[in-house]
């Protein structure tokens, strides 16, 4: 299955490098490239931005954490059902995943994640979180709304697509493995290619960005017990001190990076936690630390991975301590197909104007979407929010964070312009690859 898609990926590919083919459809020949600016104009519309703005504030009121977005998906559901629009559910537990157009291939999909966070709120407006301790501080509430106002526009345009758009609502993504889950249950064997966005608090309203290759990076978290023998503090030759051994991991840790890697090759190992002893007169049994650890190649994470077990269990040993090392989550770098960003930069500069597209560098964040790159050809970008009514807005994860409601109709028309064109592009190829096949016989 995984092979057909990549064929069916190798045509979109192939048609980038020839004209298309003239169609009795408005999205035909020149009334293609008039789809982003039509699709923006619709999603600007008083009532559908109120719409959006509603259903955003509804599901930030109401935070829901991975796999537990049960009254999340109910009010997809129920929208998806006023729009007439068929829908898969429940998928990874509480994940949504519907169907707008034909029915039949080509499919292309654009995905939300779904979930919050378990942090308390500090923004105090109308529409706080009315949940204790859970907050949606990442945007994710943003996100499924910019879907469904994409699903509305693309249901209003429906008879014009040549092919069915794959919307995809995911829980998890935060922690739990969310979109491997997705892949686990098959939803999205058919699909040849998806598109995924994130808004950003630090750059501008009105612009997006994104880059081909690698633009967030693989990794992981570590946690390892390293368990000594426990004592008084004033008799420590008659101790194994694990917090000696842990102190000396942690500095060993360093080395991995300043002293084995690649400077060419960015690499980070962090360690975040370091839990043991609650006396000031004891040597406790054991302590645990722990922390993350990221790259941009797969490969460079699995060596990151090894080197981090070895250097753990290592000097743990040189200080008569025994040590467990536990990897609870990995996730592959997010990298962008390279015809992908070409498709996205044409369609975003039509939209916005091509000085609106600007290409990022790399980060270090990480993003479960990556999941889906590894089995479809993905692309993934970036939604500017920053503007001098709010100010300068806090980061993700901040317990301040806050979404920049205007944004919201061009992330829907982004979604639905770049599944619509996607498509038109890719059976009008179809169409030419055939004819010429006729043409050799």
């Amino acid at each position: 299955m995984v092979f057909l898609k990549w064929v069916s990926f190798i045509l979109f590919v192939l048609g980038q490098c020839v004209p298309t083919l003239p169609s009795d459809s408005s999205f035909s020949s020149n009334g293609l490239s008039q789809i982003p600016s039509k699709f923006l104009n619709f999603a600007k519309k008083p009532e559908l931005f109120d719409w959006m703005v509603g259903i955003r504030r509804k599901i930030h009121e109401n935070p829901e954490l991975g796999f537990e977005e049960f009254e999340t998906n109910k009010l997809i559901r129920a929208e998806l059902d006023k729009l007439g629009i068929n829908y898969r559910y429940p998928v990874a537990t509480t994940g949504v995943v519907g169907y707008v157009g034909t029915g039949k291939p080509p499919f292309v999909a654009i995905r939300a994640d779904m979930d919050a966070l378990a942090m308390q709120e500090m923004v105090d407006w109308e529409h706080k979180s009315k949940i204790p301790g859970k907050m949606h501080a990442c945007g994710h509430d943003a996100h499924v709304a910019m879907l469904l106002g994409a699903a509305k526009i693309l249901k209003e345009y429906q008879k014009e697509l040549q092919g069915t758009v794959v919307l995809v609502f995911q829980p998890a993504e935060e922690e739990g493995g969310g979109a491997e889950k997705v892949l686990e249950a098959e939803a999205l064997e058919d699909v040849d290619a998806i598109f995924g966005l994130h808004v950003e608090p630090r750059l501008p309203a009105g612009e997006v960005f994104s880059r081909p290759g690698p633009i967030l990076a693989g990794g992981g978290y570590f946690e390892a017990l390293i368990s000594g023998k426990g004592g008084h503090a004033a008799i420590p030759q008659r101790s194994i001190d694990p917090i000696l051994a842990a102190s000396n991991v942690i500095l060993s840790l360093q080395h991995i990076v300043s002293r084995e890697a690649d400077p060419l090759d960015s690499q980070v190992v962090t360690v975040s936690k370091f839990q043991g002893g609650g006396a000031f007169n004891v040597i406790p049994d054991s302590v645990t630390v722990g922390g993350t650890f990221r790259a941009f190649t797969k490969e460079t994470v699995m060596q990151l991975r090894q080197r981090i077990d070895e250097v753990i269990t290592g000097q743990a040993a040189v200080q008569r301590c025994n040590a467990s090392v536990n990897f609870p989550e990995s996730f592959p770098p997010t990298i962008n197909h390279e015809v992908l960003h070409e498709h996205f930069h044409k369609v975003a500069g039509e939209m916005l104007g091509i000085h609106k597209v600007k290409d990022m560098k790399p980060t270090m964040g990480s993003e479960d979407f990556s999941f889906f790159q590894e089995e479809i050809p993905g692309y993934f970008f970036f939604l500017g929010m920053q503007n001098q009514t709010f100010g300068q807005l806090q980061p993700e994860h901040s317990p301040h964070f806050q979404i920049n409601e205007d944004v919201l109709p061009l992330g829907s028309a982004l979604h639905a312009s770049l599944a619509a064109t996607y498509l038109f592009e890719f059976q009008s190829q179809l169409h030419l690859q055939q004819g010429n096949f006729h043409d050799e016989l």
